[in-house]
Protein backbone atom coordinates (compact mmCIF):
# COMPACT_ATOMS: atom_id res chain seq x y z
CA UNK A 1 0.00 0.00 0.00
CA UNK A 2 1.48 3.22 -0.92
CA UNK A 3 2.02 5.60 1.75
CA UNK A 4 2.03 9.53 0.75
CA UNK A 5 2.87 12.53 3.14
CA UNK A 6 0.56 15.48 2.94
CA UNK A 7 1.26 18.63 4.33
CA UNK A 8 -2.01 20.83 5.74
CA UNK A 9 -2.45 24.23 6.22
CA UNK A 10 -1.25 24.42 9.28
CA UNK A 11 2.10 23.27 8.46
CA UNK A 12 1.79 20.01 9.49
CA UNK A 13 2.68 16.95 8.00
CA UNK A 14 -0.05 13.96 7.71
CA UNK A 15 0.58 10.47 6.59
CA UNK A 16 -2.02 8.71 4.95
CA UNK A 17 -2.43 4.94 2.72
CA UNK A 18 -3.54 5.58 -0.59
CA UNK A 19 -6.38 2.29 -0.96
CA UNK A 20 -7.87 3.24 -4.22
CA UNK A 21 -8.21 6.30 -6.77
CA UNK A 22 -10.67 6.90 -9.65
CA UNK A 23 -11.52 9.52 -11.86
CA UNK A 24 -15.18 11.13 -11.76
CA UNK A 25 -16.26 13.79 -14.38
CA UNK A 26 -12.71 14.45 -15.09
CA UNK A 27 -12.00 15.16 -11.55
CA UNK A 28 -9.41 12.60 -9.98
CA UNK A 29 -10.31 11.39 -6.01
CA UNK A 30 -8.13 9.12 -3.62
CA UNK A 31 -9.31 6.94 -1.06
CA UNK A 32 -7.22 7.28 1.80
CA UNK A 33 -6.72 5.80 5.08
CA UNK A 34 -4.66 6.57 8.47
CA UNK A 35 -3.93 2.73 9.15
CA UNK A 36 -1.99 0.42 6.85
CA UNK A 37 -3.96 -2.53 8.24
CA UNK A 38 -6.85 -3.13 10.17
CA UNK A 39 -10.14 -0.58 10.41
CA UNK A 40 -9.03 3.26 10.10
CA UNK A 41 -10.74 6.59 9.74
CA UNK A 42 -10.81 6.66 6.20
CA UNK A 43 -11.10 10.04 4.05
CA UNK A 44 -12.20 10.91 -0.03
CA UNK A 45 -10.05 13.81 -1.50
CA UNK A 46 -10.71 15.53 -4.18
CA UNK A 47 -7.71 16.63 -6.48
CA UNK A 48 -8.06 20.36 -7.22
CA UNK A 49 -4.66 20.80 -9.01
CA UNK A 50 -3.99 22.60 -12.17
CA UNK A 51 -1.87 21.00 -15.17
CA UNK A 52 0.47 23.85 -14.11
CA UNK A 53 0.89 23.20 -10.39
CA UNK A 54 4.36 21.01 -9.26
CA UNK A 55 2.63 19.30 -6.29
CA UNK A 56 -0.93 17.79 -5.73
CA UNK A 57 -3.39 20.15 -3.89
CA UNK A 58 -6.39 17.88 -2.18
CA UNK A 59 -9.12 18.78 -0.12
CA UNK A 60 -11.56 16.52 1.95
CA UNK A 61 -14.51 15.87 0.02
CA UNK A 62 -17.33 17.20 2.55
CA UNK A 63 -20.47 18.04 0.10
CA UNK A 64 -22.73 15.26 1.54
CA UNK A 65 -24.29 14.51 -2.47
CA UNK A 66 -20.53 14.10 -3.66
CA UNK A 67 -19.47 12.46 -0.80
CA UNK A 68 -22.48 9.95 -1.24
CA UNK A 69 -21.57 9.31 -5.03
CA UNK A 70 -17.60 9.12 -4.90
CA UNK A 71 -18.05 6.59 -1.64
CA UNK A 72 -20.58 4.00 -3.57
CA UNK A 73 -18.21 4.18 -6.47
CA UNK A 74 -15.17 3.34 -3.87
CA UNK A 75 -17.12 0.79 -2.50
CA UNK A 76 -18.13 -0.80 -5.69
CA UNK A 77 -13.94 -0.95 -6.28
CA UNK A 78 -13.09 -2.84 -3.31
CA UNK A 79 -14.88 -5.55 -2.20
CA UNK A 80 -13.74 -5.13 1.52
CA UNK A 81 -14.98 -1.62 1.69
CA UNK A 82 -17.92 -0.56 3.87
CA UNK A 83 -18.17 3.12 4.36
CA UNK A 84 -19.61 4.03 8.01
CA UNK A 85 -20.14 7.55 8.92
CA UNK A 86 -19.77 9.16 12.65
CA UNK A 87 -23.07 9.55 13.22
CA UNK A 88 -24.07 5.76 12.67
Amino acid sequence: MEKLAFTLDSGETVDFFILEQTRINNINYILVTDQEEGDGEALILKDLSSDEDIEANYEIVSEEEELNAVAEMFESLLDDIEFVTEEE
